[in-house]
C-alpha cells in the first residue's frame, strides 16, 4: 500500500485511499464501517453495503466494547480486540484508549501469554511479518514486498524463545509484538500504518507444538549457532536498507542472545532490548519513587536481586548506574546490590558462571561476610536475614518464592521495605500484594510486574502500581523516533527512568503507590518521550534542538484514534463496486 498517505490538519486528519467499495472494507486501516457518512458511501461505492445508520466513532466504541465485556473469559475477550484490530484499527485504538485500565490487561499481560500459547488453534488473519530459515538470502526482498506501507518507523522483533514467564512458544510469540505495538500506538500516538510487528520464526524446541498438526510456525528445532547469528544479521541490514530510519525494539529472546543482539547492533541502528534495559528503567523509577515517599537517599539503599535471567541483569545494571551518579564507588557500591539466582547468591567463588553473571559477582571476600554457610547461600530467608536489604525485587518466575518468613524478616529491619515482585504473568508473581501487605502491618511499598486489584487495609483501599515496562518502552521509542536519535544510549534509558518516577503526582506518592495511575499512560509518555529526546541531544546522537522544539515535533507527530476524511488516491489495484 505505498499509496498510503495521511495527512494532519489543524480540523483533523485526511487519507487518500488506493481503492472503493467492498476492497475498502475489507482493509482495517481504511475501514470506518458505519462510520462511513452518507457522502462517503456514495463517493466510494460503499451505498447498501452497511446498515442505514451512520454513527460516529464514539458510538461505535461505545457498542463495540460491550460486546467484548459480554464475553467474561480474558482469552475470548483477546480474540474479540484481535477481530475489531482486523477490521477496523482506528475503532480497535479508539476502544483501546477509552478504557485502558480495564482492556490492558486483555492486550499485554497477562493475557497475552495465554494468546500466545493458543495462537495456532485461535489463528484468524496474518498480522505482521514471519522471517523464517527458507528465507535466507531473500530476508530484503521479503520486507519490500509483505510489509503493508513503506514508512514503517518502529518495528517490534521477537524470536520467541522467552515469552514473558513461559518460555518458548514459537510462532505464537507474534502475539507479543502485536500487543506491544498496540500500546506504541494507544500511550505514544505512534501511528498504525509507521508500526510492523516481526516474528524470527526460527522453529521451536517445544515438542508439545512440534507434536501439534494445528501448529501454524516454522516446523523444526530451533536454528543455533552461526547459521542464527547470520539470519538475524541479514534481518538487520534488511531492515535498514528497507526502514532507513525504523526503531527496533527487541523483545523475549533468550538472555544469551538477547545480550549478544542488544550489544552487537545498537550502534548499527537504533535499538533497544525491552526485557533488559525497560525492566530495569522501570525498577529504576520505582526505588526512584520510594526515596520521594520514605523521604531518604537513593544511597542509602540496599538491594537484593531475586533472579538473574534478562530482566534481572537489566535491573542491576540501571540500578548500579544510579549508585554511581549519587556518588558510590568502590566497595560501597559492589556491596549497595546483591544478586542470586537459583543456585544462590552470585559470587565469584561460584564455579561455572556464565558470562554475564561474572558482573553480577560479589567478590569472594564481601559474600564470606555475610557469614552464611554455603549450603543455605540459597536460602532467601536467611541471605535477606544477613544482608538487610531495604528492598526486594522479584524477577525470578517463581511463583510464591518471596515466603511469609522471608517478607517478615525483611520487615524486622527496615521500616517501609520495597518489595516488587516483578514476574509476569500474575500466575508467577513472587508473592501478591495482599499477602505483602499482610505480612508487614501494611509498612511495604510494593509494585507487580502484573495487574491486581487494589488491597483492602485499614477501612480503605491501597492502589498496587503496576512495575510494568508499558511506563518506559512506548515514551522510549517515541522519543528515539521524535529526536532522529542514530542511537539508544545507556543515559536515554536512564532518562525514561527518572522521568517516569517524576510524572508520580502528590496524591499518588501521598497513597504509598509506585507507579502512577494506567489511565495516565498517554500523559506519561508524553512525557518519558520528551526527556529521552533531549538526553538524545545532549548526547549527541541527534540533531541539536531545543525543548520547545522537540515538545512541538512531538505534538506534530502523535496521532488520536480518531476518522480521518477519506479521498480518493491512485488505483492501487482492482476495485470492488
Amino acid at each position: 500500500m505505498d499509496k498510503f498517505d495521511l495527512k494532519k490538519t489543524k480540523s483533523g486528519y485526511t487519507l487518500s485511499v488506493p481503492t472503493r467499495g467492498t476492497s475498502l472494507l475489507r482493509f482495517p486501516l481504511f475501514n470506518k464501517g458505519t462510520g462511513f457518512t452518507p457522502d462517503e458511501r456514495r463517493r466510494f461505492g460503499l451505498e447498501g453495503l452497511l446498515p442505514a445508520q451512520h454513527n460516529d466513532i464514539a458510538t461505535q466504541a461505545e457498542r463495540v466494547y460491550r460486546s467484548i465485556c459480554f464475553n467474561p473469559d480474558p482469552v475470548g475477550r483477546h480474540i474479540g480486540l484481535a477481530a475489531l484490530q482486523d477490521r477496523n484499527e482506528h475503532l480497535f485504538y479508539k476502544v483501546l484508549s477509552d478504557n485502558l485500565e480495564s482492556l490492558m490487561p486483555i492486550v499485554y499481560t497477562p493475557t497475552v501469554g495465554k494468546a500466545s500459547q493458543y495462537f495456532s488453534r485461535v489463528f484468524r488473519r496474518a498480522r505482521g511479518i514471519w522471517i523464517t530459515p527458507e528465507h535466507a538470502g531473500r530476508i530484503e526482498e521479503i520486507l519490500r514486498t509483505a510489509a503493508p506501507f513503506t514508512g514503517v518507523r518502529l518495528m517490534v522483533v521477537t524470536d520467541n524463545e522467552s515469552i514473558l514467564g513461559i518460555g518458548d512458544q514459537g510462532a505464537g510469540g507474534m502475539a507479543i509484538s502485536i500487543g506491544k505495538l498496540s500500546l506504541y500506538c494507544a500511550g505514544s500516538g505512534i501511528h498504525p500504518a509507521q508500526t510492523l510487528p516481526i516474528s524470527l520464526d526460527v522453529g521451536t524446541n517445544n515438542q508439545s507444538l512440534l507434536d501439534d498438526p494445528l501448529y501454524l510456525g516454522w516446523p523444526h528445532e530451533r536454528l543455533r549457532g552461526q547459521a542464527y547469528d547470520d539470519l538475524v544479521d541479514e534481518f538487520v541490514h534488511a531492515a535498514r536498507a528497507v526502514f532507513p530510519t525504523v526503531v527496533i525494539q527487541w523483545e523475549d529472546f533468550r538472555k544469551e542472545n538477547a545480550l549478544a543482539i542488544m550489544d552487537r547492533y545498537r550502534r548499527k541502528l537504533p535499538s533497544f532490548n525491552d526485557d533488559i534495559q525497560g525492566t530495569g528503567a522501570v525498577a529504576l523509577a520505582c526505588m526512584l519513587a520510594a526515596v520521594r515517599i520514605t523521604k531518604t537517599t537513593y544511597s542509602d539503599n540496599r538491594i537484593l536481586i531475586y533472579g538473574a535471567g534478562a530482566a534481572g541483569l537489566g535491573i542491576a545494571r540501571q540500578l548500579r548506574s544510579q549508585f554511581k551518579d549519587s556518588g558510590l564507588n568502590g566497595i560501597a557500591l559492589r556491596q549497595s546490590i546483591l544478586v542470586m539466582d537459583s543456585r544462590g547468591v552470585i559470587s565469584e567463588d561460584r564455579e561455572h558462571l556464565d558470562d554475564y553473571k561474572k558482573e553480577l559477582a560479589w567478590p569472594s571476600d564481601l559474600a564470606s561476610a555475610l557469614q552464611i554457610e554455603d549450603n543455605d547461600r540459597a536460602n532467601l530467608q536467611k541471605v535477606i536475614a544477613a544482608y538487610k536489604p531495604t528492598a526486594l525485587i522479584g524477577a525470578s518466575g517463581q511463583a510464591g518464592s518471596f515466603s511469609e518468613s522471608c517478607i517478615r524478616t525483611m520487615a524486622e529491619n527496615v521500616e517501609r521495605p520495597v518489595i516488587l515482585p516483578m514476574s509476569n504473568p500474575t500466575s508467577i508473581s513472587e508473592a501478591t500484594p495482599e499477602n505483602i501487605l499482610r505480612w508487614t502491618e501494611g509498612r511495604a511499598l510494593v509494585a507487580t510486574g502484573s495487574p491486581f486489584d487494589d488491597v483492602k487495609m485499614r477501612g480503605g483501599l491501597q492502589r498496587i502500581g503496576q512495575a510494568n515496562n508499558v511506563f518506559v518502552f512506548p515514551g522510549l521509542g517515541l522519543g528515539t523516533i521524535v529526536s532522529n536519535a542514530r542511537e539508544v544510549t545507556d543515559s536515554m534509558i536512564s532518562a525514561s527512568a527518572i522521568a517516569l518516577a517524576d510524572s508520580l503526582s502528590d496524591a499518588e506518592l501521598a497513597s504509598g503507590c509506585l507507579m502512577p495511575e494506567v489511565e495516565r499512560l498517554w500523559e506519561i509518555c508524553g512525557d518519558v518521550a520528551l526527556a529521552v529526546a533531549a538526553q538524545a541531544v545532549s548526547d549527541g546522537v541527534a540533531e541539536k534542538r531545543s525543548m520547545d522544539e522537540l515538545q512541538q515535533a512531538m505534538t506534530d507527530y502523535r496521532w488520536r484514534p480518531e476518522y480521518p476524511t477519506i479521498l480518493q488516491g491512485a488505483s492501487g489495484g482492482n476495485q470492488d463496486e
